[in-house]
């Protein structure tokens, strides 16, 4: 059964590129998951494209970190162990501190209004515990701030590191205690712009995915616990 869509071809986006953003999108969403096998050829018949633009997608998300290529046994989803996810973190919070730190330098007024504006659809999609909405609120804000932060390079960046771990997302804002505590975190961080204030900002900024990860690994040890003990068996490989 087919899962992916066939392209729509856009006159002014190179081929290439809309299988890449297809498979991509596919991946970030969990339609293809960690350690599926890709094959060119079933790919190109859901896509209905030829192999080439396929083969060019894959070599790029490869690059890209989400797709692993094996010798003699082709392209697989990449999965991410718990240390890669640790690392992503790390990596993100000094750059969101960044972003958050040049955002009070360089944000106008109007962005910190479009952000206030977003945080209010954002408690109403918490109270409404709207996962989806809320999910796509969080990346609106955090774009918004990458924005304001004047430097493309680092949103950019910022972007890519998200991405990687895009599919685990839903799961650290899945719980309504995790979706207000994050609200909270994000309503602190813009106080914190529009004082101007950079080394509170960068602050909150960073305990705010700090807080997202510590969510996540908990998420994670859980569910491995879980599945130890419905397998009678400890020692299962921690991967997120």
């Amino acid at each position: 059964m087919a899962r992916l869509q066939p392209i729509q071809l856009n006159s002014y986006t190179p081929l290439r590129e809309l299988v890449f953003e297809a498979i991509h999108e596919a991946i970030v969403s969990g339609v293809l998951e960690p350690g599926e096998r890709l094959m060119e050829a079933q790919l190109a018949e859901e896509l209905g494209v030829s192999r080439t633009p396929v083969r060019e997608a894959l070599r790029k998300l490869e690059l890209s970190g989400f797709v692993v290529m094996i010798p003699r046994r082709g392209a697989y989803v990449a999965d991410i162990s718990l240390k890669e996810v640790a690392d992503v973190f790390e990596i993100r919070g000094a750059l969101e501190a960044l972003a958050a730190s040049l955002a009070t330098e360089r944000a106008t007024e109007d962005e910190i209004e479009q952000m206030e504006r977003l945080l209010v659809e954002l408690g109403k999609s918490v109270e409404a515990q709207d996962i989806e909405a809320v999910v796509d609120l969080d990346t609106r804000f955090h774009d918004a701030l990458y924005k304001a932060s004047r430097n493309e390079r680092l949103g950019q960046l910022l972007s890519l590191l998200r991405e990687q771990i895009q599919r685990f997302r839903g799961l650290t804002l899945s719980s309504p205690s995790r979706m207000q505590v994050a609200l909270e975190e994000h309503r602190a961080l813009l106080e914190a712009v529009a004082a101007r204030d950079a080394q509170a900002a960068a602050q909150f900024a960073a305990n705010h995915i700090e807080s997202a990860e510590n969510s996540l690994m908990q998420l994670n040890f859980a569910e491995r616990q879980a599945r130890a003990k419905s397998k009678g068996s400890k020692r299962e490989e921690p991967v997120v």
